[in-house]
């Protein structure tokens, strides 16, 4: 019943990270603000790297419909951001939002494997 509850948290945290992030890639950004070359990219890595955790923790699915959906999410930002004035469409940035998710998983398999057996 317990994980059933966190399970539900975790769907409604998904639910406003997907509302949240839907709304700030479509958002006018301030270049002035980016103090860094490629920030954008470091942005839809770790963005993505969250979605992971927490699409993750609020479904039991194979990884790879996870992969999937969040490479769904990806291109549909894409699009998206194609389709407002002030934004454009970047296949880098997909790719970022796709390795973001991959990493994830990479050092969540990782840390399963060695480090939770070392502490049990």
């Amino acid at each position: 019943m317990e994980r059933e509850v966190t399970r539900r948290v975790y769907q409604i945290m998904l639910l406003g990270c997907l509302i949240a992030c839907t709304a700030l890639f479509v958002k006018e950004v301030n270049s002035s603000v980016i103090t860094f070359a490629n920030a954008d990219k470091v942005a839809h890595f770790l963005i993505f790297f969250g979605l992971a955790f927490v699409l993750h923790h609020a479904f039991r699915l194979p990884v790879w419909l996870h992969l999937l959906m969040l490479a769904g999410y990806g291109a549909g930002i894409e699009v998206l951001q194609s389709m407002v004035p002030h934004r454009q469409a970047s296949l880098y940035d997909f790719y970022a939002d796709c390795l973001g998710a991959l990493s994830y998983f990479a050092g969540y398999f990782v840390w399963r494997k060695y480090v939770r057996k070392r502490t049990a």
